[in-house]
């Protein structure tokens, strides 16, 4: 499972990394330390705690989230599979991102909640790219 910096994270939820160490400290996340010492977050314990951040409106006011060149990098927070096709939910800050896609392409790509990803945006189509 892919794990993030305080800083890493503080990008994915669109707030400063103050912020997010703050959040941490507190509690609100859960946070391990790697050999370095370095605070780490598990990526599903990000992966939900960004989804309650973007519900309950905690993010910064002022952080701007740009969609420059339609893309929106973010973490995987679902990932529902059928038999042919899939559903994709990327939280990029306070943005939800849903793309249908094919099983097989979800499969090659490799994507689990918690994983970085990034959803590009053309006219009405959302493609997913694996960071």
């Amino acid at each position: 499972m892919q794990s993030y910096t305080i800083g890493q994270a503080a990008r994915l939820l669109g707030v400063s990394p103050d912020t997010a160490r703050r959040w941490a400290d507190a509690g609100r996340v859960a946070t391990h330390r790697d050999e370095g010492g370095r605070r780490l977050i598990d990526g599903r314990d990000l992966a939900a705690f960004s989804i309650e951040v973007a519900q309950s409106g905690t993010g910064e006011e002022d952080a701007s989230y740009t969609s420059a060149r339609n893309a929106f990098p973010g973490i995987v927070t679902a990932v529902k599979l059928g038999d042919v096709a899939a559903q994709v939910e990327i939280q990029a800050g306070p943005h939800r991102l849903v793309s249908l896609l094919t099983r097989e392409a979800v499969e090659e790509l490799g994507l689990e909640v918690g994983m970085q990803a990034t959803a590009r945006v053309k006219s009405t189509s959302v493609h997913i790219d694996r960071a």
